[in-house]
């Protein structure tokens, strides 16, 4: 389990990093919400994107649905909506997906906007 924990957060790193240099900000990272959590929250011009990072250590990846379930999907929203209310955001939100796929030293890097509607 600590090997797939150190390559989720190794993912989110350059998730983040990614990010960044697209001119977003991070506002938050690992934002907790009934005891699960948003990886990464940024905000770019008058977006603040919601992002789920998913990392692989394979190119054997599926459809976003085989990660973003049903379930996930209505926790993102609900998460989504009591951010933008207890930080007073008044922009759109858009639901991204960032997926990692390292393979040795190296990785791969893909950027989904608006993930829900893929």
């Amino acid at each position: 389990m600590a090997a797939h924990n150190e390559l989720g957060k190794l993912g989110e790193n350059i998730a983040a990093k990614r990010l960044v240099s697209e001119g977003y900000k991070i506002l938050e990272r690992q934002w907790r919400f009934k005891h699960k959590e948003i990886d990464i929250i940024a905000k770019k011009d008058d977006i603040l994107a919601i992002v789920e990072v998913k990392t692989r250590s394979s190119e054997q990846f599926g459809g976003v649905s085989d990660f973003i379930t049903p379930n996930k999907t209505k926790f993102l929203v609900e998460a989504a909506d009591a951010y933008a209310r207890q930080s007073n955001t008044k922009c759109e939100i858009r639901f991204d997906a960032i997926v990692i796929f390292v393979i040795g030293d190296e990785y791969k890097v893909e950027h989904i906007e608006n993930v829900f509607f893929s």
